[in-house]
């Protein structure tokens, strides 16, 4: 229960992330950049088209017989539904870019808090990072080749289906390993973090 209770308080921050960014009017992360997209395409909510996607690289994961954990599945049935809820929430900004700037900023920490929180609970990585790591595994692609690849692709599709693209999506990308990073060094959680990338290497 405890687990539970601290992985949701993960997603929690990581989908007040999403929405915060959203919100910004410069850009989106970068799924929700092709989440957005489709949401709209099939007048669904932002959220529900996260949940779609989530299950649907889950899937592509599975294919490549990448493992998986109990905070996978969970990672797929709560960050949209508390992204919707924070959507509902926060206001829309525009032509203000020192707000814009200020959400961007909150929701690059909220996700680097999210991240750390979540990691800490060691239950399985989310659906995305299940496909980088089988990609990885799979051909001869390492880590980080393979999550630029993905989160490449991922923009691309999004942004030629409408989603929001902008200076936000480019500025959050160099700005939230830094501070993953940092809010591991918060956590004490380098070492850690070190260890399960090793184990879960090719």
């Amino acid at each position: 229960v405890r687990d539970f209770a601290t992985i949701q308080l993960g997603f929690a921050f990581f989908a007040f992330a999403i929405a915060i960014v959203i919100r910004a009017n410069i850009g989106a992360t970068s799924w929700a950049v092709l989440e957005v997209a489709l949401a709209g395409m099939v007048n669904i909510t932002p959220g529900t088209a996260a949940v779609m996607v989530g299950a649907t690289v889950l899937l592509l994961a599975l294919t490549l017989r990448e493992p998986i954990g109990w905070g996978t599945v969970a990672n797929i049935m709560s960050i949209g539904p508390w992204e919707d809820l924070f959507l509902s929430l926060i206001p829309e900004v525009n032509a203000n870019l020192p707000l814009q700037l200020l959400f961007l900023t909150v929701g690059v920490i909220s996700m680097s808090l999210g991240s750390a929180i979540y990691i800490g609970v060691n239950a399985g990585a989310g659906p995305r990072d299940s496909l980088m790591m089988a990609i990885a595994r799979t051909t001869p692609l390492d880590v980080r080749t393979a999550r630029g690849i993905i989160e490449s692709t991922v923009v691309l599709i999004g942004w030629m289906l409408g989603g929001p693209l902008g200076v936000g999506t480019i500025l959050f990308a160099i700005l939230i390993g830094p501070g993953v990073q940092l809010a591991f060094r918060l956590f004490n959680m380098e070492t850690y973090a070190r260890k399960n990338l090793k184990q879960s290497s090719p």
